[in-house]
């Protein structure tokens, strides 16, 4: 068993890989893991980012952030989500389950964003032993698996744009709200703003790729218009 399901705390454990569909069936459950991947999501935000700070002390801040969201996008926590085993281990409903949610990227990667946060808590909220489970697994990311997809990023190739043509060049905001679906197959609405104005809007299964979404459609409107040779 990877050393990041080792737990003091086995009930938060239990939580973190608890989705929602499965408190639905069983509310004496409690508390379903919505919060801890809040908390996952950031704390491998902040990881990432340093760890590529420290890596790359040649790169410029496009290229980092570009990295940075290649390296903690959907795909690939649900990869590190599979190398650690939660994609055996989550808890959900009947449904979710009948609906190959074992299998569901996107179940899986927020699961591996919600067991992150409870390592944390689970470790007196030391950085430092997150630090030591998350940067093995960044480091088994092929270098050219990273840049692949961060040249694809939608999100970051829009904000690119908003600075070079855009003033003042306030960076895009992104409004996400969901809209339908089932409890463990959400869809999201998402549009994107800048300095007010709307460009584009997309639908996802979760806010990310809905905010993904949003972006490649204002790329494809600025495309269209001529502000947006490639």
């Amino acid at each position: 068993m990877h050393k990041l399901l080792y737990f003091r705390d086995e009930k938060l454990l239990r939580q973190a890989l608890t989705h929602r569909s499965y408190v639905n069936e069983n509310p004496e459950e409690g508390e379903h893991n919505e919060r801890l991947e809040f908390l996952g999501d950031a704390l491998l935000t902040f990881l990432s980012g340093e760890y590529l700070y420290r890596r790359h002390p040649d790169r410029g801040e496009d290229e980092l952030t570009r990295r940075r969201s290649a390296l903690v996008d959907e795909k690939q926590l649900a990869n590190f989500g599979i190398q650690v085993g939660l994609n055996s281990k989550m808890r959900l409903g009947k449904g979710a389950i009948r609906d190959k949610g074992l299998e569901n990227p996107n179940l899986i990667s927020s699961t591996f964003e919600a067991v992150i946060a409870a390592y944390y808590l689970d470790n007196n909220s030391d950085i430092e032993a997150v630090r030591a489970i998350v940067e093995p697994l960044f480091d088994s990311v092929p270098e050219n698996v990273v840049v692949s997809r961060s040249n694809v990023d939608s999100k970051n190739r829009f904000q690119e744009w908003v600075q070079r043509n855009v003033t003042p060049p306030n960076p895009p905001k992104y409004e996400a709200v969901k809209i339908g679906g089932l409890s463990h197959a959400p869809e999201y609405l998402a549009k994107v703003f800048v300095n007010e104005k709307e460009f584009g809007q997309g639908k996802g299964r979760n806010k990310k790729d809905a905010e993904k979404a949003a972006a490649e459609d204002a790329l494809a409107k600025l495309k269209k218009q001529g502000l947006l040779l490639s």
